[in-house]
């Protein structure tokens, strides 16, 4: 070909040209050409004058750009000894088939008006770009250290004559960076990286898969079952991206000098509010889904490191107050006792109290609206162990304290105590539990015991049970003398005396809204809305009416109740709520208003001012979500 300086540099061909101006070579011949192509800018430049062949290989390159081919950071792995054979093979072929176009006068085989000349000469380029570039790489990846995230190989296979790929390296940290559909949304599942931001509007389950956007995608498919498909994991297979690296693929070793270093692990989707101690609620939409709230989910209290406890060894210790000390075992309480299931809800007394912070500061985690759950808990009653233990029934004692085996740096240990007559009451339903939701504790939970005192606030439900003390006398604990207490808007920090407030028990009427959340926006083309949420009430009232309005609370609506009958008295579960009602016409901004009542007809209060108090505790005000209705259509 005239004015081709890189084919000048060929041999001459042992069959002539066609006047066609078709291109016969060897793959021996093509890396001649090849060889000396930096990038595929050099190679553009060195095929410049053979346009033909240009086009085709750029075309080609273009093609193969998305398989990783021109991003190689690190190594690219060529068996040689098979493409070099097949690269031959190839040439032959096209020879012999354009020979026989030639002689037969076919515009069928002429390289030069069918899509035959490209795919071959393309087929040879790519092979030709790939060797070259991966021996160019390999040249310089001593000079030019990557990162692992980019590494990418490519197999040639002789077995099969397929190229087989393996996907880019990616860190967990390269992963997290992907949480929104702006930067992508990429999720890992095992030791596969997915990039998934096409999908988000395909998911049957709604825009709850972004609740896993950055991070594992196990801890949500374990949540709904209905994942568990092949058809599933087939599908999430088109997305995948790349390879999680080896490091991130092994669980981190706990680092023994760090009273934190052997925490257990957590679900992602919780809303960490602290790290050391831990504290974390999960995300308000999902909160109301279940009726007994997932295990991992959860909201999780802890005040101190969580310990690590090896049940048999385990032993509970029981003294005090007109009875003999006595130690049981995990396996004594579980044979020896009566076993029990409450269904009962557990607050913390801060829940809410972000909404105090908006009014003004208090000190406190800034806790949501999701720090409460609802759970089956399994156990013995605290009564029948008491008993057990010789406790008098006429007993001068005015208090059970209890005592967890998490400590602090002085060896102090988390302590709480209730009053006598709940923990001896027949419908008090005090339980020592050792399960929760059908399964051992978790260790975030309390395993291997805990104590669940129904209608009563979190704080007092120890956990990791190892003391019970029968006293006249409260417990001295930080958390029962100074700390879980209410006081009057006007004190401060300044005035402040714990001694004149009693400690928190029974919780007051409390409900929340879970769906829509505050700044949602809601099509006007939908009509309506369904509103969601929780409602309960401590010392075991039940919740008999929850009470919705979208006009800022000028009119009112009645919420439909659903959840799990129990006794007049001893209702200690949650009500699940929803009602849909039509969206306001003509209206941009909408405020959801939701206000529970119990069998005693207390209310909850209708803003947070007149009932704040410095440590941002036993916030029970009307919910209130904020939304924006978008234009419709019409």
């Amino acid at each position: 070909m005239a004015g081709c300086h890189a084919c000048a540099a060929l041999p001459p061909a042992k069959s002539n040209n066609t006047s066609s101006g078709t291109v016969r070579f060897t793959a021996e011949e093509f890396l001649t050409i090849t060889s000396s192509a930096k990038d595929v800018q050099d190679l553009r430049c060195k095929l410049s004058p053979c346009e033909g062949i240009k086009r085709t290989v750029m075309s080609f390159l273009r093609c193969t750009r998305h398989l990783g081919i021109w991003r190689l950071r690190n190594r690219v792995q060529i068996e040689t000894s098979a493409v070099l054979p097949q690269a031959s093979s190839v040439c032959g072929f096209v020879r012999s088939k354009n020979t026989t176009a030639n002689h037969a006068r076919s515009e069928d085989y002429q390289f030069s008006t069918t899509q035959w000349r490209h795919m071959v000469i393309g087929v040879l380029a790519g092979t030709g770009a790939v060797l070259v570039y991966g021996i160019y790489r390999q040249q310089v990846q001593q000079a030019e250290p990557k990162s692992i995230t980019e590494l990418t190989s490519l197999t040639v296979s002789a077995r099969d004559n397929e190229v087989k790929q393996t996907y880019p390296i990616f860190t967990r940290q390269d992963v997290t960076k992907h949480k929104t559909m702006a930067e992508g949304v990429w999720v890992t599942y095992k030791s596969g990286v997915y990039d998934i931001t096409k999908f988000i509007d395909l998911h049957p389950g709604g825009k709850k898969i972004m609740l896993a956007a950055g991070g594992a995608i196990e801890p949500f498919w374990a949540m709904y079952a209905v994942h568990n498909q092949e058809h599933i994991y087939e599908m999430l297979e088109e997305y995948k991206i790349g390879e999680l690296s080896p490091e991130d693929q092994k669980v981190a070793t706990s680092d023994v000098s760090d009273p934190y270093g052997n925490e257990p692990l957590r679900h992602p989707v919780l809303k960490v509010n602290s790290l050391k101690p831990f504290n974390a609620e999960p995300p308000l939409e999902i909160l109301s889904d279940n009726y007994l709230t997932p295990t991992e989910i959860f909201f999780k209290r802890n005040h101190l490191p969580v310990p690590e406890v090896d049940p048999k060894k385990f032993r509970l210790e029981i003294m005090g107050e007109g009875l003999k000390s006595i130690q049981l075992t995990l396996n004594d309480l579980k044979t020896k006792f009566t076993k029990h299931t409450v269904t009962a809800t557990l607050q913390c007394a801060g829940n809410r109290r972000s909404e105090m912070n908006a009014v003004r500061q208090v000190k406190g985690l800034n806790w949501g609206m999701a720090a409460i759950g609802n759970a089956r808990w399994t156990g013995v009653k605290l009564s029948d162990v008491l008993q057990y233990a010789g406790l008098p029934e006429n007993t001068n004692a005015k208090h059970v304290q209890f005592e967890g085996l998490d400590k602090d740096v002085s060896g102090s240990p988390y302590g709480a105590s209730i009053s006598i007559r709940k923990a001896l009451a027949k419908d008090g339903d005090v339980l020592l539990a050792y399960e929760m939701n059908g399964e051992d504790l978790s260790r975030d939970h309390g395993f291997p015991l805990r104590v669940v005192v129904p209608g009563v606030v979190g704080a007092r439900n120890v956990k990791w049970l190892s003391k019970i003390i029968v006293s006249k006398e409260e417990s001295k604990s930080h958390w029962q003398v100074n700390d879980y207490k209410g006081f009057s808007p006007s004190v401060d920090w300044d005035t402040v005396d714990f001694s004149t407030a009693p400690a928190i028990q029974e919780l007051p009427i409390q409900s929340a809204i879970t769906t829509p959340c505050n700044d949602d926006h809601i099509p006007a083309d939908d009509g309506e809305v369904t509103v969601k949420g929780y409602a309960w009430s401590g010392g075991g009232q039940e919740v008999i009416r929850v009470d919705v309005s979208l006009d800022g609370g000028k009119t009112w609506q009645v919420a439909e109740l659903t959840g799990e009958k129990q006794d007049e008295g001893q209702v200690w579960a949650w009500k699940l709520w929803q009602l849909t009602v039509p969206l306001p016409k003509g209206q941009k901004n909408v405020e959801i208003i939701c206000k529970a009542v119990d069998n005693n007809y207390n209310v909850q209060p209708d803003t947070v001012a007149p009932i704040w108090n410095l440590r941002g505790v036993l916030n029970n005000s009307w919910s209130r979500v904020k939304v924006t209705i978008e234009p419709g259509s019409s």
